[in-house]
């Protein structure tokens, strides 16, 4: 298969280096040209734009930033899809965006899929990140060996748009997450207690999660660097609100994480690292929740695997 991959940034870059590290044929498009050259020179082509590259390719891959990004990408695309083409739409977005744009692929013959990927910037470098994929069985076995490249972990959700909103409810739980972690850190802080001796007791015992495991860690560091920012997680957070309320959900703990990461937006600006959630805390109280030993970044040691498919325990 010839694959188009749209969108090479955090995220993308990473998941496209993996098809291309692994002998895929690979055409990339960027509004950024710095990013396609980067890619031109390690084999793979330039699409020169995303018409061509659904005219080329047997399937395209969007990752981008905002559901208005991937609609205007897919508008380009339209007048070539066809019979045999494939959409697949890996940026985090809204279910009901991903439902309209996959409609209006289906009726020209193509196929369509919501692939979002989970698990950290990190893990997508090493293809060992987690994706769902929504989309009837038939497309979804024509996709998985793409798949298996890009992740570890592969689980068929349902339809199309099934995955996005799994996604978000994934992401939500990480916010807070990531929230709970910060608090618990500056109330230990805060108590006397020793950070590292604090990050273990909650590594070890019933409170610990992969956010701890992972983003604690940049936030104990100081550098608070996991390649994502507050503007995301408003998106994100956002995405899931919008959820809860289709299905008439009054849920109460993100109303207050979308109130807490608009206040950190106004005062450290919408492109601050995410973790630095906590600076709003360090200010109200003075502490500095900050311990040596720590990493400047996360990593993944896992070796990289070939994926398989997650099945679901019935």
């Amino acid at each position: 298969m010839k694959i188009g991959f749209i969108g090479l940034g955090n995220v993308g870059g990473k998941l496209s280096g993996s098809l291309l590290r692994n002998g895929i044929d690979l055409t990339v498009h960027d509004l950024n040209d710095d990013l396609v050259a980067v890619f031109v020179d390690k084999g793979a082509k330039s699409g020169g734009s995303p018409a061509a590259m659904m005219r080329d390719c047997d399937a395209v891959i969007t990752c981008l930033p905002s559901p208005a990004a991937s609609d205007a990408v897919m508008q380009d695309m339209l007048p070539e899809v066809k019979e045999g083409k494939i959409w697949m739409e890996m940026s985090t977005t809204d279910e009901a965006e991903v439902k309209h744009l996959g409609a209006q692929v289906i009726e020209r013959g193509g196929a369509a899929v919501d692939c979002p990927v989970s698990g950290g910037c990190h893990r997508a470098d090493t293809g060992n990140i987690s994706i769902f994929a929504g989309c009837d069985r038939a497309t979804f076995e024509r996709i998985l060996p793409l798949l298996t490249v890009m992740g570890r972990r592969v689980l068929h959700t349902g339809d199309l748009g099934s995955a996005s909103i799994l996604k978000v409810l994934t992401n939500y739980l990480a916010t807070a997450n990531l929230v709970s972690c910060a608090e618990a850190l500056t109330v230990a802080k805060g108590a006397g207690m020793d950070l590292a001796t604090a990050y273990e007791a909650m590594r070890i015992s019933s409170g610990n999660s992969f956010v701890h495991e992972t983003e604690s860690q940049v936030i104990l560091n100081g550098s608070r660097d996991i390649s994502f920012t507050m503007d995301l997680v408003k998106k994100d957070i956002g995405l899931f609100q919008e959820v809860a309320d289709r299905a008439g959900v009054p849920i109460e703990l993100n109303p207050l994480l979308i109130t807490m990461f608009d206040d950190a937006i106004e005062r450290f600006g919408p492109r601050e690292l995410s973790p630095n959630i906590i600076k709003r805390l360090e200010e109200a109280t003075g502490l500095d929740i900050t311990a040596p030993g720590f990493p400047p970044e996360m990593l993944d040691d896992e070796p990289e695997e070939p994926g398989y498919e997650v099945i679901v325990k019935r």
